[in-house]
C-alpha cells in the first residue's frame, strides 16, 4: 500500500517505516497516525518481517502532534469527543507499538518532542544521532498534564522525568544515553547504517523465541504497574483539558502557544 505521510522500505527481514512530512518536521497529523498504525499492522502480519524500525525522514524524528490541524479540526471537541479521539489515536496506537509482537527500534535524529517522544519510547530500543534531543514542553506551553502517554518515568527514571516535565527542558542525546533511555548514540551520518545493522543482527534470532522474550519483558513492566499507571494518567490528561489554564491557551491558539515557547516545538 502507498502512504501519503509515510515511506515503507524493506531490507530483507527488516521493515523500516519512516514518518515522511519533512516540511512539517514530521508533525503527526491524523492521517499519519492512522497510516502508521496500518503499516505496523501489515508488518505484524507479514511472516517475512522480523524487525521493524520506526524512523523520521529529514532533519527531525518528529515534532509531535500537528497542533495546527488540532486547532482547525478539534478545538471545539466535547469532553466525550476528545476522550474518544485521543483514546484511540494517541493512547491506543502507542500501546499497539508497545505490544507489537516483533522487536521494534526507533531511529531518532533532531527533535523528538512530546507525541514524537511517546512513539519513540514505545519502541523496544532507541538508536539516536548525536544531534537528537527529547522534550515534552506541553506542561509549560499548553497547560496540559504532560502528553497522553506518560511513558517518561518508565524509560528515564522518576526524578529525571520530574525534572524534564517540571522545567520543560530538553534532554540531549548523551544525557539520554547516560540515563539509559536510549541504547546507542552515533554520528548523524551513521544513524541509518547503525540502526539497520542492529536490526539485522536482531533479525537473525529465531522469531518465535524473540516474541516470547518480548512478552516476558513487557509483563515485567506490567507486574510493576505499567498499564495501570499509563491508564490513570490518560484520564488525568483529559481532566487537564478542562482547566481554566488550558482554556486560555486554546482561545489564544494551540499552535501559537508552542511558537511562544523558546524553540517553537510542537506537541
Amino acid at each position: 500500500m502507498d502512504y501519503a505521510t509515510l515511506a515503507v522500505e524493506r531490507f530483507d527481514a527488516v521493515c523500516r517505516i519512516s514518518l515522511a512530512r519533512e516540511s512539517a518536521r514530521n508533525a503527526q497529523s491524523q492521517q499519519m497516525l492512522d497510516e502508521l498504525d496500518h503499516a505496523l499492522d501489515a508488518a505484524a502480519g507479514d511472516a517475512s518481517v522480523r524487525v521493524v524500525v520506526i524512523a523520521g525522514r529529514g532533519a527531525h524524528f518528529s515534532a509531535g502532534h500537528d497542533l495546527k490541524e488540532a486547532q482547525a479540526r478539534r478545538a471545539d471537541f466535547t469532553v466525550e469527543q476528545r476522550w474518544e479521539y485521543e483514546s484511540r489515536r494517541y493512547y491506543g496506537y502507542c500501546l499497539r507499538i508497545w505490544d507489537f509482537p516483533k522487536p521494534t527500534i526507533a531511529q531518532v535524529q533532531g527533535a523528538c518532542v512530546a507525541g514524537g517522544f511517546m512513539i519513540a519510547n514505545m519502541c523496544d530500543l532507541i538508536v539516536c544521532a548525536d544531534d537528537a534531543y527529547f522534550s515534552d514542553p506541553v506542561g509549560h506551553t499548553l497547560a496540559a498534564a504532560a502528553t497522553e502517554v506518560l511513558i517518561h518515568p518508565w524509560v528515564m527514571g522518576l526524578r529525571k522525568a520530574k525534572e524534564m516535565l517540571y522545567t520543560g527542558e530538553k534532554v540531549d542525546a548523551q544525557e539520554a544515553l547516560r540515563i539509559g533511555m536510549v541504547n546507542r548514540v552515533v554520528p548523524v551520518a551513521g544513524l541509518e547504517p547503525a540502526t539497520l545493522a542492529l536490526a539485522q543482527r536482531i533479525a537473525q534470532a529465531p522469531p518465535f523465541g524473540l516474541r516470547l522474550i518480548k512478552r516476558s519483558l513487557n509483563r515485567t513492566a506490567d507486574a510493576q504497574g505499567f498499564r495501570t499507571a499509563l491508564a490513570a494518567h490518560f484520564d488525568t490528561h483529559q481532566l487537564s483539558h478542562l482547566s481554566e489554564e488550558f482554556q486560555a491557551v486554546r482561545e489564544r491558539g494551540l499552535a501559537q502557544a508552542i511558537q511562544r515557547n523558546k524553540k517553537g516545538e510542537t506537541a
